[in-house]
């Protein structure tokens, strides 16, 4: 998922980032597998980007224009409801109980794994998973309100 994330962010383009990543992985088999030499994310990643980069350019060779990514065809009212929108979810986090303001930050923001999340409170996957989800209900439940 990870990879994914990273992939989504360079090519704003989820099938783009779906093809990129599945043959990241197919590559990352291909060459024998991991060997240790880094973290496994950020060699994972280095094919990710590696490939995408060969994408770019091969598209760029055939339209001989800038890559292709998917258009951002929201109005400006719609632009300025989602910011308004990312602001009040902000507002609220900022008040939410621990662990729930941690949980949902580190998973949304950091972009951590259940079980990565677990192992930093001490707690299972579960307990993570069910925090999450609480928090996202808190969340939703003030919108709501407001």
């Amino acid at each position: 998922m990870q990879v994914f994330s990273y992939i989504m962010t360079l090519a704003k383009n989820r099938d783009m980032a779906e093809e990129i990543t599945q043959n990241t992985f197919y590559k990352a088999i291909a060459r024998g597998g991991y060997k240790g030499d880094s973290d496994e994310l950020t060699w994972l990643c280095s094919i990710a980007k590696n490939l995408f980069y060969d994408e770019m350019r091969r598209q760029k060779r055939f339209t001989d224009k800038e890559p292709k990514t998917i258009s951002d065809n929201s109005s400006p009212q719609q632009k300025a409801e989602d910011k308004d929108a990312a602001i009040r979810i902000h507002i609220i986090l900022h008040t939410l109980d621990e662990p729930y303001k941690e949980v949902f930050q580190l998973r949304v923001f950091g972009e951590l794994s259940f079980t990565q999340i677990g192992k930093i409170f001490g707690k299972t996957e579960s307990w993570a998973r069910v925090t999450y989800h609480r928090a996202r209900l808190k969340i939703r439940e003030r919108m709501d309100e407001q």
